[in-house]
């Protein structure tokens, strides 16, 4: 697959990355901010002396967390991938960092290879916020119920119109999108965290925080299982689902692939 500067001698790299989205404009390089794209650039260049464009698998956008992003990019000459996080890492900020890499064949393409992603969208559901955690997680007081907010995740599963969870200005796609699993779970050890898991295929413009939003609705009576129903059939419009959540409570925590293993 050609991209973008790539020689015949390049060699492909897969990228594993974590980072804390607060100080970040999203993934994807933009005029207005610091992104992770231009970030992981900038560290390519100066571990191998010459740019080099890196593909990602999701542009998450401003606030956005990750601990499992994966991207690609053709480098000039190859260092054992077991190195590769030491070189990039050694200048990189402490707020993003290379997990592991791995040499990849050059059809290998970080999004369009993409099987599908799992994100857990995290609560902190207590009469005061968490300081510590503040950065990663949305505060909602008042006593939610998670059976009910579980149950009304199950009506996502399957094939659904998702009109009524896409925010607008995001690219005009088809809605169509398939969840292969929707949970919501207290966290066993931390029991104020209520973390809400989402796994499909592809999502559109802040789909999964509208989701949790919606599921939050659910869990503080305000919604109902049945009106979910109704909004995946096509006829529901955006005001009618929950609200947009934080970025700052969604991470990206695992892309699936069929031939790449970390």
């Amino acid at each position: 697959m050609s991209e973008e500067g790539r020689t015949l001698t390049d060699i492909r790299i897969a990228l594993l990355t974590e980072y804390d989205g607060t100080d970040f404009v999203g993934f994807q390089r933009q005029d207005n901010g610091r992104s992770v794209q231009q970030t992981l650039e900038e560290a390519v260049e100066k571990v191998y002396g010459r740019f080099c464009r890196i593909y990602g698998c999701s542009r998450t956008d401003s606030g956005v967390h990750a601990k499992g992003h994966v991207s690609h990019v053709d480098v000039p000459f190859p260092i054992p991938p077991e190195k590769i996080p030491l070189a990039l890492n050694a200048v990189l900020d402490d707020d993003l960092v290379v997990l592991a890499a791995k040499e990849v064949t050059e059809e290998f393409h970080a999004r369009f290879n993409s099987k599908g992603k799992r994100y857990c969208y995290r609560v902190r559901n207590a009469k005061v916020p968490s300081a510590v955690n503040r950065r990663t997680e949305a505060f909602v007081p008042g006593v939610l119920d998670v059976d009910a907010m579980d149950e009304a995740a199950k009506v996502f599963i399957g094939t659904h119109d998702f009109s009524a969870f896409r925010a607008q200005g995001g690219p005009d796609i088809t809605p169509i999108r398939t969840m292969k699993d929707v949970y919501v779970r207290r966290n066993a050890t931390d029991t104020d965290l209520i973390e809400i898991t989402v796994i499909g295929e592809s999502f559109l413009y802040n789909m999964v925080r509208i989701m949790a939003g919606t599921l939050v609705y659910v869990g503080q009576g305000k919604m109902t299982k049945g009106e979910i129903e109704k909004l995946l059939t096509g006829e529901g419009v955006r005001k009618e689902a929950g609200k947009t959540m934080p970025a700052k409570g969604l991470t990206l925590e695992e892309v699936f692939y069929e031939d790449l293993m970390w």
